[in-house]
């Protein structure tokens, strides 16, 4: 039966059949006995069903690219002339047409971030929990956070778009983690008392930041051979647990209360976060995400260019001297993926492995 819907629903996601018909059709062939034969041996049918995971399915064609330039420059002429609320019900026409009537992939995406940037903009004219929201949790801040995750919410119920899940689960989170701070701080009595402990600070961030990544691999190992939607949602939150991830291990290290300084390079900082990047390349190799490595190399760019820049090179030489070993890696890690793969996996127990996306000799990296 688990074979019967991941047929449907790839179906659905070709437009050969509506999603209703694809809910009506597996209780209808199942009652009547339809099975899915295995002609093959498994693990052949296997390499066959599965050549490459992580093919984004939300890039179909120019067609797609094509209306989702027509999306983009007509909302944002929309945003230029009209009011606010004005920009909603055109967000929502244009998804009852391109989403829910023709369920045009890339058009989707747009427009579920077209939706968030309007979710953000209302937030912050209601709200503006300011500058110092990580000094001082106020109730603002938690009401600011708490929009996106209801209408994030209330748009993927009624159009399915894997991106709408990711944000609303991300943005949820991050609801939970503002409610977890201003408990803390309303515990202490202080309200500069993460000023005053930031080492505690980084620690909360990191316990949301794993949260977020158990979350995606909670979807990930759900469909091992990405098959369904539950890959598609994976993919995104992947793209946000990677930079948490470093974020926090970033805000471990630093002391200072200058949270956001990213290109801030100390020797004993640097090699910490190189190490970093290093590890999660290996985790995105062991879960096949290469979006998860992907979405590191802006933050080992950074720290390669502070490892440079405590040298005597100059300018030019470090800047360009950074970009080659980014994108030495970059090439090694993709053009070798596959091999990779088998190797993590080999050394993994057997009990792991199995419910990994398989590393098949015939698959392209």
């Amino acid at each position: 039966m688990t074979e019967l819907r991941s047929i449907l629903d790839e179906a659905v996601r070709q437009e050969l059949i509506s999603p209703e018909a694809g809910v009506r059709l597996l209780p209808f062939l199942t009652e009547r006995g339809v099975v899915i034969a295995e002609a093959q041996p498994a693990m052949e049918a296997e390499g066959q069903a599965w050549s490459d995971t992580e093919t984004p399915r939300f890039v179909r064609g120019f067609h797609d690219v094509l209306i989702t330039i027509g999306v983009v420059v007509a909302l944002g002429g929309l945003w230029g002339l009209a009011a606010l609320y004005a920009v909603l019900p055109a967000i929502i026409v244009l998804s009852e047409i391109l989403v829910r009537r023709q369920r045009l992939a890339l058009p989707a995406v747009s427009l579920t971030i077209a939706l968030f940037c309007w979710t953000f903009v209302l937030m912050s004219f209601f709200f503006k929990p300011g500058t110092s929201a990580f000094n001082d949790i106020g109730a603002e801040a938690t009401q600011f956070v708490a929009g996106f995750p209801i209408i994030l919410g209330l748009y993927y119920a009624r159009y399915r778009v894997p991106l709408a899940l990711a944000l609303c689960i991300t943005s949820a989170l991050a609801l939970v983690l503002t409610l977890l701070l201003r408990l803390m701080q309303w515990a202490s009595g202080d309200p500069q008392f993460f000023a005053n402990h930031p080492l505690l600070l980084a620690v909360v961030f990191l316990v949301c930041a794993l949260g977020l990544f158990a979350t995606a691999l909670y979807f990930d190992l759900g469909d091992r051979l990405r098959r369904t939607t539950r890959s598609d949602i994976a993919f995104w939150l992947h793209l946000g647990a990677a930079p948490a991830l470093l974020f926090s291990v970033r805000l471990l290290m630093s002391f200072d209360g200058n949270l956001l300084n990213v290109a801030q390079a100390v020797s004993i900082k640097t090699p910490i976060i190189v190490i970093s990047v290093v590890v999660l390349m290996l985790i995105g190799l062991v879960i096949d995400r290469r979006a998860f490595v992907t979405s590191g190399l802006l933050s080992l760019g950074f720290a390669i260019y502070g490892i440079f820049r405590q040298g005597s090179a100059t300018v030019d030489t470090y800047i360009f001297t950074t970009l080659i070993v980014v994108g030495a890696i970059v090439l090694i890690i993709g053009t070798g993926w596959m091999p990779l793969r088998r190797i993590v996996l080999r050394a993994l127990p057997a009990a792991i492995s199995q419910r990994l996306p398989p590393a098949v000799l015939g698959a392209t990296p």
